[in-house]
Order: C-alpha cells, then sequence, then structure tokens
C-alpha cells in the first residue's frame, strides 16, 4: 500500500457541495453496494441538503461529519461520527473515499485522525466502525485505525432490500475491555 497523502479533516462548508458531487459521482459505482444514499438518481441537490444538515448538527452536537482533504485542498471523501448515544458514551465512526483516491491509505489515517479528535473533543468512550460483510477495504480500514474486531452481527445492515451481515470493530477511549461490575452501584435498581 502506498504512504498516504498528508491530509486534514475539517468540518464541512457549502463551498464543498461541488466537490464532493464530483467525488461522489466519480466514485458511484463502488460507493453505492454499501452505501444505499449513493443511489442512481442522486443530485446535487442532494448534496447541498446533506451538507446544510451535517452544518447544523456539527453545531447541535449531534452529528460530527468531516471534509477529508489533501495539502491543496482537493476533497478526497468525507469522515464522520453519527448514530450518538449520548447516555452510553458512544458514537459511529464511518467514512468514504473517492475512487482516484482509494487504495492509498486515506480512509485509515482520516479515521486516526477523526478518533484523535473525538477522544480529544467530546466525551465518547467508545467509537464503533460497522463494515458490510463483504465490504473488505472498509474492514482493512477499521484495522488500521486501530479498531478491534468484536465479532460478525448477523442481518445488522439492510442494503438495497436486503439484510446484510456486517463485521463490527470498536475504538475505545483507553483501548483496553471495561471492568465488570461486581455489583450494581449504590442507589441502583
Amino acid at each position: 500500500m502506498k504512504t498516504p497523502p498528508s491530509l486534514s479533516l475539517r468540518p464541512l462548508a457549502l463551498p464543498d457541495a461541488d466537490p464532493i458531487y464530483a467525488a461522489i459521482m466519480e466514485s458511484r459505482e463502488q460507493l453505492s453496494p454499501w452505501m444505499p444514499w449513493c443511489h442512481p438518481g442522486y443530485t446535487i441537490a442532494d448534496t447541498r441538503t446533506f451538507i446544510d444538515a451535517q452544518i447544523a448538527a456539527f453545531s447541535a452536537g449531534t452529528e460530527y461529519t468531516f471534509a477529508i482533504v489533501d495539502p491543496s485542498g482537493a476533497l478526497l471523501g468525507c469522515c464522520g461520527l453519527n448514530h450518538i448515544d449520548r447516555l452510553n458514551r458512544m458514537a459511529n465512526l464511518g467514512y468514504w473515499v473517492r475512487t482516484s483516491a482509494a487504495g492509498r491509505g486515506v480512509a485509515s489515517e482520516a479515521g486516526r485522525q477523526l478518533v484523535q479528535w473525538a477522544f480529544a473533543h467530546t466525551d465518547f468512550n467508545r467509537l464503533e466502525i460497522m463494515a458490510a460483510i463483504g465490504n473488505v477495504a472498509s474492514q482493512r480500514a477499521a484495522q488500521s485505525i486501530g479498531g478491534v474486531r468484536e465479532g460478525v452481527l448477523r442481518s445488522r445492515l439492510f442494503l438495497w432490500g436486503r439484510s446484510h451481515d456486517a463485521v463490527m470493530f470498536s475504538v475505545t477511549r483507553d483501548g483496553a475491555p471495561s471492568e465488570p461490575l461486581a455489583q450494581p452501584p449504590a442507589g441502583a435498581q
């Protein structure tokens, strides 16, 4: 595998609409099996709606989506945290990389930077990465990020009208398994 280019993450902004749309159109064949939002009828209006929603979600702390950019500012893909569970201090970590940047470690490096950001700027203790059983590239990226493979979850994802098994990976703040409770805390029922 080639060394990933220097890259950085930044929150999405309205001017990202055209570059994101171009990256999606370039990569539609590779993205669509795993990401149903990338359907044949996908339009630039869908991209603008997504960016508007992500800017609002970032401000509200309900999702955190970032553009992955190279040193020249070219958009390589997106990554983010969603399905946030504040009670259990966890979130889903996801990523996609445009086809012309695939296979160079971009998803892995972006994922590592996102993990560092999450543990520095949120109270999350656990980040989960879910990859369909057939999405081997995403599984490799999850392992490169430092994800621990926890197992296969049956019928976990629903893609294109049918259920698919998925591999669950996790990255935890301290990297160690949590201690089991010997007994419920005082006052717990």
